[in-house]
């Protein structure tokens, strides 16, 4: 695979034209070859990888699949002809041709796919990516208490978490939300990103002295629609192919989590890297749920975020040997059962300041919930339904559990669902569901 080539590209980490006035980066699509950031020998490369991949191809599907405008591709094509390496079929509409490839470029496309088996958007520098994330993260505004109430609308809180809350979002370090299970800590870190704001710019693919990394997951990263510039449809299709906007990720990972998953992964057999998870959340969140119980050591794991929390980057090595630095803009929280003092030494406490306990919901809260969730599924309204229950939890010495009024309920939907009889919460319905939730004899 070629390095880089050392040529000047277009890259602006702010408003293209005025296009977007809640943009902080924009992508502006490149003119020609110098502006892409790569070598001509490298899309060269990528043009002909996907030529074999495809077969039978007009050159502006190639400039659709390798997200490099037609103007920057169809010189290439054309000295890709003259070089005997492609060949026209047939033309195409709007002044284009069906390209294939002889044989001399079938050949030579098969020894490009043994050395890399990248076929895709043509990737962007790593110095581009780095000024993006830089730019996005950087025009993240402090929230205040009612856009936190307003991200966690959609679930049950006690009012003095938003206090507690808030103030650590604002700091843009490290959390922990701690307590007993089932109330709700990895759904409030999943309701915080949307307080970080709405919609950012990643790039499909890095490529960085000769090492291609695939950064867009379909697992963390969903697509956002790109927005129109002052209602002209034209302007706002401007914009290098090669990024993709998307909806803020969130990054969850729990007990499956080893320190392999934080560095650069190769795959010897395609030359393909893949980016890490800290990579993935940039300009979003992180959330490692399950603290303490990953197959590594809980120390192990902080110790791994030390330089990145208090520097705000975070350092890389790729297969090649070299070590890069990348951006660490993002939130981090570790959600956890467990109390943190148990976990780790105060040293390491100490670089995740904030420590937030979720506690269990009060009887009103437990009443509420259950009434929504009544709602919800179609039953009436049962006021005594919660009573009953709150004899069981007194006689059985359980806490009360935010998520018990959904799983329960459900249970006995389920149970009228299968005996075909009205959707109702008698109370025989109810012990029978506390019998199999909680294996109570």
């Amino acid at each position: 695979m070629t390095a880089l080539a050392n040529e000047t590209h277009s890259f602006e980490p702010s408003l293209l034209g005025g296009l977007l006035s809640d943009d902080t980066f924009w992508p502006a699509q490149p003119q020609n070859f110098g502006e892409t950031g790569l070598s001509e020998s490298f899309i060269e490369t990528l043009v002909l990888k996907t030529v074999l991949i495809i077969g039978t191809i007009s050159g502006r599907t190639v400039s659709e699949k390798t997200g490099l405008p037609f103007r920057v591709i169809e010189p290439l094509l054309d000295i890709l002809r003259t070089r005997k390496l492609l060949s026209h079929v047939r033309p195409a509409a709007f002044n284009d041709y069906y390209y294939s490839l002889t044989e001399a470029g079938q050949q030579r496309a098969q020894t490009h796919m043994r050395q890399c088996s990248y076929v895709g958007p043509a990737p962007v520098p790593l110095s581009d990516y780095v000024l993006s994330v830089e730019a996005q993260a950087a025009g993240l505004d402090p929230i205040d208490r009612e856009q936190l109430r307003h991200a966690l609308s959609s679930i049950s809180y006690q009012d003095d978490l938003l206090d507690q809350i808030g103030p650590a979002v604002n700091s843009n370090t490290g959390l922990f939300l701690f307590g007993p299970p089932g109330n709700g800590k990895t759904t409030i870190a999943r309701c915080l990103t949307q307080c970080l704001g709405q919609e950012i710019w990643i790039p499909h693919a890095i490529l960085d002295d000769g090492n291609l990394i695939k950064l867009q997951d379909d697992a963390f990263h969903r697509p956002a629609p790109i927005p129109e510039a002052d209602g002209n449809i034209l302007k706002a299709q401007e914009w290098d192919r090669r990024w993709i906007r998307i909806q803020r990720p969130t990054v969850v990972v729990g007990g499956e989590l080893v320190m392999d998953n934080l560095e650069v992964r190769h795959d010897s057999r395609s030359n393909i890297c893949e980016a890490p998870l800290q990579m993935k959340s940039n300009c979003g969140c992180l959330l490692i749920d399950d603290f303490g119980r990953q197959r590594i050591a809980p120390e192990e794991l902080l110790n791994r975020w030390i330089v990145p929390l208090e520097n705000k980057c975070d350092y890389l090595t790729l297969p090649t040997g070299k070590k890069v630095q990348i951006p660490f803009e993002q939130l981090i929280i570790f959600s956890t059962n467990l109390d943190p003092d148990e976990l780790v030494d105060e040293a390491f406490l100490r670089r995740v300041p904030y420590k937030i306990f979720v506690g269990d919901p009060g009887k009103e809260e437990y009443r509420r919930l259950m009434t929504q969730v009544c709602k919800s599924l179609g039953f009436p309204t049962t006021p005594e339904a919660a009573e009953h229950l709150f004899k069981f939890y007194e006689d059985s010495g359980r806490n009360l559990r935010r998520c018990h009024p959904r799983d329960l309920v459900n249970q006995v939907a389920n149970f009228c669902r299968y005996r075909k009889i009205p959707m109702t919460l008698r109370p025989e319905y109810l012990d029978q569901a506390c019998r199999s939730y909680f294996s109570q004899l």
